[in-house]
């Protein structure tokens, strides 16, 4: 069976290149898919507080036969939680509904821009849950050059990977480089550019990106699909990428991406797709109020 790429995160800690995200997933469809990703080869699976699946991903990885090792799983603490106090106890809340000992990624979902001492003091408490080993690694997701600037400058810890917004058409060219700089994995949500066509002002604009002539051209050369092109994008430039589907026969074809490279032209010529259009929130204008979600009740 094929096996992800490995990344190496800055701690030392090896991090599946390839997963599944869950955001939107139904949770009563969630176990399913985590299951049959991982029995299709996948290590890696994405979750969140705020996605009110986290016990549906701990019973898929459970039902998978895997040993915990063997299954790198990744969560996220939401805004409300901010705080230092609120972040450790809303750490052991996922940890308990994963039904895990131990989260392997732990982000910031969001940073508050406008009150980024809070964010700063969840930091806080997600390096003493790195010290303490509840955690493996820790990250953010969401934080643009600015925000990594002022959480690098204020911690002891630099986050492993930052989480963002990164497709075809939002490259975000500046954030990577900021990423790279600081030894930040780049992991890429809406890999596929699934958000795009949500803003008013972007429908009608372009065709879905996996509609696109260029991607299109590309997959009908080399025999896939523009899907696997498109993941297979992510992975070429070193990025980690966690596509969601609900579907697993899309679950497989997206992880049907091992036996081939893109060349440069290729990624060139991808890249220029770039509209500088993010179709997620603005990171600088997040606050608590933004995406309203009580993440207690489930």
């Amino acid at each position: 069976m094929n096996r992800s790429p490995m990344l190496a995160l800055n701690n030392g800690v090896p991090m599946p290149a390839l997963g599944l995200g869950v955001f939107l997933s139904p949770a009563e469809q969630t176990a399913r898919c985590v299951t049959a990703a991982l029995r299709a080869g996948y290590r890696l699976v994405d979750t969140a507080a705020v996605y009110l699946n986290e016990r549906a991903v701990g019973e898929g990885v459970r039902a998978s036969g895997l040993a915990r090792d063997d299954v790198f799983v990744t969560t996220k603490l939401w805004v409300t939680d901010f705080g230092y106090d609120k972040a450790l106890a809303a750490c052991e809340a996922s940890i308990q509904r994963l039904g895990l000992d131990h989260i392997d990624l732990y982000l910031l979902h969001w940073p508050l821009a406008g009150a980024f001492d809070r964010t700063l003091d969840a930091w806080r408490a997600m390096e003493r849950l790195l010290a303490e080993g509840r955690v493996r690694a820790i990250g953010v997701s969401n934080f643009m050059p600015e925000h990594l600037a002022q959480l690098c400058a204020a911690s002891e810890v630099i986050p492993a990977v930052n989480q963002v917004e990164l497709h075809p058409y939002f490259v975000q060219a500046e954030t990577r480089a900021a990423n790279e700089r600081l030894g930040i994995v780049t992991q890429s949500w809406a890999p596929i550019g699934g958000v795009f066509g949500r803003k008013p002002e972007m429908q009608g604009s372009a065709p879905h990106p996996l509609e696109h002539p260029v991607i299109a051209g590309i997959a009908a050369r080399l025999g896939k699909s523009p899907a696997q092109v498109i993941i297979r994008w992510h992975l070429d430039q070193g990025f980690s990428v966690i596509p969601k589907s609900v579907r697993t026969e899309r679950i497989r074809a997206n992880f049907d991406v091992l036996d081939f490279t893109l060349a440069a032209e290729d990624l060139a010529q991808i890249d220029a797709l770039d509209t500088g259009q993010r179709a997620g929130p603005d990171p600088q204008t997040f606050a608590v109020d933004t995406y309203p979600a009580d993440v207690y009740d489930q």
